[in-house]
């Protein structure tokens, strides 16, 4: 196996978010897991062996519970450097098909971890992000790890930027060249986070670009919230808050309640802090050749978002779009090992 791995690395786009993990591997498959994991035992018997939905994984002498689990807040400024994002992305991993495998991986910062306002880079943060992922993390139960041998770290908009300009189609690749001058905006609406990057003249941008520290986590949150006040609740678990941010209903004491009115009045408020963000980075966006909306917020907030500009798109699968386009720059752009 010692040899396949040398010679065979699995080349992958590794969107590691606050909110979901998302890779996508060279055949075309997407994969997409909850950020949800716990320091220490799952502490949890499946009475079908065959289906376990909690994993476990050890890095740097921690041991963390990874899957369906009341998971540790992720979004903390350590997040992308800790044991706990280590975790995550293995089962990620795992749950990929490449346990054993040998890997090779672009991930992404925020645009305000990447650059400075003068759009120096932030070589320290950088490092650490690339190092932290190439840690070893060994799970638990006997299965093999994968191993990230090699990691290149890029600005998670950026990522969607690479997407929308190489084109893979029968076989061959080709970059739009249409696209490639044209100055165009990514909004990235993610979990913790919401990037802005403007390209024009394959240049970035920075009086226009950054980061707004918000997104579908603090949607979450305040539903959460919500939930817990009116019901007298001190605590709501991940699973429960999900299924009412996705259907306006939660499960408690055994009945069904209307959560409608909660949902709406937290997104209501994410979408004006998000509109204000948006319109003092690009005003009318009306020297902008296209204004691309990717990441999750892109499909959760589709209905809220779709008026904002009369040039304005929202990419195809935005959820995956940091993903596949961080697997174009390590297949195209990036320098490999060879």
């Amino acid at each position: 196996m010692a040899d396949n791995e040398t010679l065979n690395p699995i080349s992958i786009g590794l969107d590691d978010g606050y909110a979901f993990t998302k890779i996508a591997l060279p055949d075309g498959r997407l994969i997409a897991i909850p950020s949800w994991a716990r320091i220490g035992r799952s502490n949890i018997t499946w009475l079908n062996a065959s289906a376990p939905r909690v994993f476990e994984y050890e890095t740097d002498d921690t041991r963390f519970a990874v899957g369906e689990v009341d998971g540790e807040p992720t979004h903390f400024d350590g997040y992308p450097f800790s044991g706990l994002n280590r975790a995550i992305v293995q089962h990620a991993l795992h749950e990929a098909g490449l346990a054993g495998q040998s890997v090779h991986a672009v991930s992404g910062l925020p645009v305000s971890s990447y650059y400075l306002e003068d759009g120096a880079q932030r070589l320290e943060l950088i490092e650490r992000k690339r190092a932290s992922l190439k840690q070893t993390v060994q799970p638990s139960d006997g299965r093999l790890p994968a191993a990230i041998a090699f990691h290149e770290v890029i600005p998670e908009a950026l990522a969607a930027w690479y997407d929308h300009v190489i084109c893979e189609a029968n076989g061959g690749v080709q970059l739009e060249a249409e696209r490639l001058g044209a100055p165009v905006a990514v909004i990235d609406i993610g979990g913790r986070t919401t990037d802005f990057v403007v390209v024009a003249g394959e240049a970035v941008r920075h009086d226009s670009s950054g980061s707004l520290r918000c997104g579908l986590l603090d949607l979450k949150r305040q539903v959460a919230a919500a939930i817990r006040a009116r019901f007298d609740l001190e605590e709501l678990s991940e699973q429960a808050t999900e299924e009412a941010v996705r259907t306006g209903v939660v499960r408690l004491f055994g009945k069904s309640h209307d959560v409608a009115d909660q949902v709406r009045a937290a997104r209501r408020e994410l979408v004006e802090r998000l509109h204000a963000e948006t319109e003092r980075q690009l005003g009318r966006g009306a020297e902008l050749e296209r204004i691309l909306f990717v990441g999750g917020g892109a499909l959760a907030l589709a209905d809220d978002i779709q008026d904002w500009f009369s040039n304005q798109a929202i990419a195809p699968h935005p959820a995956f779009a940091n993903a596949r386009g961080m697997l174009k720059y390590l297949r195209y752009v990036c320098q490999e090992p060879a």
